[in-house]
């Protein structure tokens, strides 16, 4: 519990403190309001901490709304998007001489560690005259002229109040449906939610016959719902994962299958026949594992293909081997859940929001943003930089 009391008037609360809330807490208090963020977990931004296994993908420099982003409404994030690009946070990153590096396809991280952005958002809120605290548990809301916060600390009234707490993703961080609830209470739509960036799990018989397999992995072209992306995927002891995958899953639905092209340079039926002019005695295993690892060669071999010296493979057997391989059509049995989901797809629905200040249009005064909200981020940097351009937006009207 905090040294001082914190019950009492102050002119914003916001409930959460990750990314999007210390967002909104900094911009706020930079206004000269007065700020309080609560959140129930025992530190702030739990989530930031572990991201990027540890080094925290804070933005991506190519963090634009058509072509990264999911949501009912793909044009209600790009007003927010567009005034806080990833350029600001970058300025922000190095105002505070924090080293970073880009590790591909835009993707910035920290050199040292994601502790670097969690002390820069604290530093920030010092700054501003932001009080922060947690072990805080909200019991109770009341909207109105003051809004009334009930918390396990005493009741908080507020002009403006922000529900920054994120999804049900990874729960052993805390995360809960608390937002998602809030918004029912408040007679708002809530969007179907659902795991996203998450492992796909493969029914037993398939996994049997590829989980020795775990940790091998293969540059793909994998595509659901019609939409691809050029990335590798990594076998599981319970099915695939890999930035392929993860990216594939929020866009899969239950009983559609994944397509993954396992040879994304190659027409793989014309190279099949030029190495049978060209090494008519190779076998086929050594021919695809020089691709695909030996060893997913071998067990493709053992599974479906048999393995044959080229020379001996007729243009109906090489069509055979290109339909297994070009893509290998994946039925997933689901998904690891929330367990392992780095994001939440869906959540509290646009059409309830303002696109340029996150406030509900029938609730004033009251603001969701970050990861509660029907936007969802591809990997790779854009859910944080959607966190930051939504907590900023918030943060110049409460």
């Amino acid at each position: 519990m905090t040294e001082t009391p914190i019950s009492g008037y102050w002119d914003v609360v916001i409930i959460g403190a990750g990314a999007a809330g210390l967002m909104a807490a900094i911009e706020a208090g930079a206004r000269g309001r007065r700020v309080l963020v609560v959140d129930h977990a025992n530190r702030v931004g739990k989530k930031i901490l572990m991201s990027g296994g540890g080094r925290c993908n804070f933005t991506n420099i190519h963090s634009e709304p058509s072509d990264h982003f999911l949501s009912a409404n793909p044009h209600f994030m790009k007003s927010a998007l567009s005034r806080y690009t990833p350029w600001h946070f970058v300025g922000l990153v190095a105002q505070h001489g924090i080293p970073y590096h880009e590790k591909k396809l835009g993707q910035l991280f920290c050199d040292r560690s994601s502790k670097d952005i969690v002390r820069l958002l604290l530093d920030e809120c010092q700054a501003a005259g932001v009080r922060v605290v947690t072990h805080t548990s909200v019991t109770g809301l009341d909207s109105g002229a003051p809004h009334r916060i009930a918390t396990d600390a005493g009741e908080l009234r507020c002009e403006a109040l922000v529900i920054a707490t994120g999804g049900y993703s990874i729960p052993k961080m805390g995360a809960s449906g608390f937002g998602y609830d809030t918004a029912a209470t408040l007679g708002l739509a809530i969007q179907p939610t659902r795991a996203a960036l998450v492992p796909v799990t493969l029914a037993e018989r398939d996994r049997q016959r590829l989980t020795d397999l775990a940790g091998v992995s293969l540059d793909t072209a994998t595509t659901a719902g019609g939409v691809g992306f050029r990335e590798n995927i990594l076998f599981t002891h319970c099915g695939l994962s890999g930035p392929a995958v993860l990216q594939a899953s929020s866009y899969w639905q239950p009983g559609e299958p994944l397509a993954i092209d396992l040879f994304p340079e190659h027409d793989l039926g014309a190279y099949l026949r030029e190495q049978r002019r060209g090494h008519p005695r190779m076998s086929l295993r050594n021919c695809l594992g020089s691709e695909l690892t030996r060893r997913v060669a071998q067990r493709w071999c053992d599974l479906w293909l048999g393995d044959q010296p080229l020379g001996e493979l007729g243009d109906r057997a090489i069509e055979r081997v290109v339909s297994a391989l070009q893509p290998w059509t994946v039925w997933p049995s689901g998904t690891e859940g929330y367990r392992t989901a780095e994001v939440t797809l869906g959540g509290v629905d646009t059409d309830e929001l303002n696109p340029k200040t996150m406030e509900c249009r029938r609730v004033p005064g009251v603001f969701f943003i970050g990861e509660v909200v029907d936007v969802t981020g591809h990997l790779g940097g854009h859910n944080f930089q959607w966190a930051w351009a939504s907590g900023y937006a918030a943060g110049q009207v409460v």
